[in-house]
């Protein structure tokens, strides 16, 4: 098969297909030489092939259907947070804070807006950061901890990602994932590397295999697991830690993205001796979305790297946003509303979890914005009998990393009244029951 590629290396072959293919030489669908037959024409190592096809697998260019070979990818849209779009469905798999809790901005701008700051001042808006250092301590206080500013948590996993790893090295990912870190690796050419959570966070089993697989780096979420809402026990902690203390080179990403409205105690994974080490905490689920910013609290060498991608007037998180943050932050008023929050939440998916129970659906009650409920039958399914009854919820399949399909929905509920909670409990409970059926005949 002449198809034109080119190349005597993995990242060679892997560029001149991924050139066929955005200049439509090669489209969706279209069928590529087997691993095989593609290192006999080129004349390389059958492995060279293989990491050809693996690196654009990754980076979604290529499909992999087993004895159906490999394809071009066809395009699909990725799946992303927040409202569905074109839906007329009640949407209740958004996991979106509720906008009433997300406290109001009028009065706070014109306090904080003060004199332009200009290019070579400190990055880091000094207010902001003495605030900051003492709220990341309770973290993690090591002495030598250094903190840097990002555009939300997103940005700051790519960043610590780009300065610690090459293209093709593998990352270990929770199973079930939060979508933005699977998306953050897949696009970057990481290989994604799947652990397995419980109850209580990420398993021991699971990061041993990983680590023996090669990852270079370790994202995890310490406590209101996207989408489970499991958050790590202080056994379950200590035991990775453990686990960990033989890697202190494998850089650590702890994302506890629902700190200042999280029940559950902090439990970190790690240890005093580790060498390459990050945790971030963002501002979004209580400050809202569009106040687009997260801390990091680093070791001193991944803060320096950190630091040389975020050059004054170019990367820096807006001075006037970080001013805004320690406003908010430090208002007591504002305060009080997040722990009334915190309350709101857990109260609402206490009492939907209890709907469901009273229908033969027991759910348990974590901790975050959502609910993770198991099915009992496939998720597309009972989804799709929830479609034909008005509402659009979230299937456990965008989130799986493993392939196999989910028998979970991930629910935002919270934003319902008591009937609509009703409606909705009754609705689940007979798509389920259909699903159920028909997987039985």
């Amino acid at each position: 098969m002449d198809t034109g590629i080119t190349g005597r290396t993995a990242a060679e072959i892997a560029g001149s297909l991924r050139t066929l293919v955005e200049r439509g030489a090669l489209r969706p669908g279209d069928a590529l030489p087997s691993v095989r037959a593609l290192a006999e024409t080129l004349g390389v190592n059958r492995n060279t092939a293989v990491a050809a096809y693996r690196q654009l697998t990754q980076a979604g260019v290529v499909v992999t259907r087993g004895r159906g070979g490999t394809r071009v990818a066809e395009s699909a849209p990725v799946a992303q947070e927040g409202f569905a779009a074109d839906s007329v469905l009640r949407d209740v798999g958004t996991g979106n804070p509720d906008p009433d809790l997300i406290p109001r901005l009028t009065g706070v701008l014109d306090r904080v807006a003060g004199r332009p700051v200009l290019y070579g001042e400190p990055v880091i808006d000094p207010a902001l950061e003495s605030w900051a250092r003492e709220w990341m301590s309770g973290a993690l206080a090591p002495d030598d901890m250094r903190l840097t500013i990002t555009s939300g948590a997103a940005d700051a996993v790519e960043r610590l990602l780009a300065q610690a790893l090459n293209r093709d090295d593998a990352v270990a990912l929770e199973d079930p994932c939060f979508l933005p870190s699977i998306h953050t690796v897949r696009l970057a050419g990481y290989r994604p590397v799947a652990v397995p959570v419980d109850a209580e966070g990420m398993t021991v089993d699971g990061l041993r295999s990983a680590l023996e697989q090669g990852v270079r780096a370790v994202i995890l979420t310490p406590r209101a697991q996207n989408p489970t809402g499991a958050s790590l026990s202080a056994g379950r902690a200590a035991a990775l830690r453990d686990v960990l203390g033989d890697h202190p080179f494998v850089l650590i990403i702890e994302d506890d993205h629902f700190s200042a409205l999280a029940r559950t105690e902090l439990h970190s994974v790690i240890g005093p001796q580790h060498r390459r080490w990050a945790v971030i905490r963002s501002v979004s689920k209580f400050l809202g979305p569009d106040m687009c910013l997260a801390v990091t609290a680093s070791d001193p060498d991944t803060a320096d790297a950190l630091a040389t991608r975020l050059t004054p007037g170019t990367t820096w998180v807006s001075h006037l946003l970080q001013r805004l943050t320690h406003a908010l932050m430090t208002d007591e008023q504002v305060l009080a509303g997040i722990e009334g929050a915190r309350t709101h939440y857990a109260d609402r998916n206490t009492a939907f979890a209890d709907r469901l129970a009273a229908r033969g659906l027991p759910a348990e009650v974590r901790d975050g914005l959502n609910l993770w409920v198991p099915l009992g039958a496939p998720a597309a399914e009972v989804s799709a009998g929830l479609m034909r009854r008005g509402w659009l919820a979230r299937t456990g399949d965008e989130f799986v990393l493993d392939g196999e399909a989910s028998t979970h929905l991930r629910l935002t509920v919270h934003q319902l009244d008591d009937a609509d909670a009703d409606q909705l409990a009754d609705d689940l409970a007979a798509a389920v029951t259909t699903a159920g059926s028909r997987a039985q005949r």
